[in-house]
């Protein structure tokens, strides 16, 4: 699994959020009974920077707490059965190291700290929880509709519970 990442803020981070998110990101690739080694990349930003993709991308000019851009088109939500065709290969795939291109997660750090103190919950949970979001997203799932967000929201859940990471207020109380 590539998993590439790009810190834009000078915030410290006082745990090793690198292996939480890998952790997450391959927790939710797993899930999906995905069959293929993949790339991520994963930006923390700050809220101007979401911003202004949000502006560029979804001409909405206001902070976000985070932004995915899927290299991938799905005819289902994480069902991988179309990539093993010649084109696919050359449109989805990284032709140097043959991984999945799923594509791209761009967090709020300063959002995310924000919404981890308005939930009453850590810093880790509230990555987490953006992360593996953003990673259904990846995935080809979406939640528009009131039956997608409740898959969405159940298949985030199971994520989360399999690595152990719950809502704990506590920093110490997270399980990774």
């Amino acid at each position: 699994m590539g998993i590439l990442f790009e810190k834009e803020v000078e915030e410290e981070i006082d745990f090793d959020y690198e292996e939480l998110l890998s952790g997450v990101i391959e927790a939710a690739v797993a899930s999906e009974k995905c069959l293929y080694d993949c790339e991520v990349n994963l930006t923390l930003t700050d809220n101007e920077g979401i911003r202004r993709l949000n502006q560029e991308f979804r001409e909405l000019d206001v902070p976000t707490d985070v932004l995915s851009f899927p290299m991938v088109d799905y005819e289902m939500p994480g069902d991988f059965s179309h990539l093993d065709t010649p084109d696919a290969k050359n449109r989805y795939f990284n032709l140097e190291s043959g991984e999945l291109l799923l594509g791209d997660i761009v967090i709020s750090l300063e959002r995310a700290v924000e919404q981890a103190k308005e939930y009453g919950h850590s810093l880790e949970r509230e990555l987490a929880f953006l992360t593996a979001h953003s990673m259904l997203h990846l995935m080809g799932y979406d939640h528009v509709e009131d039956e997608e967000r409740e898959i969405m929201e159940q298949k985030q859940e199971q994520i989360l519970q399999s690595l152990g990471i719950t809502r704990a207020v506590n920093s110490d109380e997270v399980g990774t």
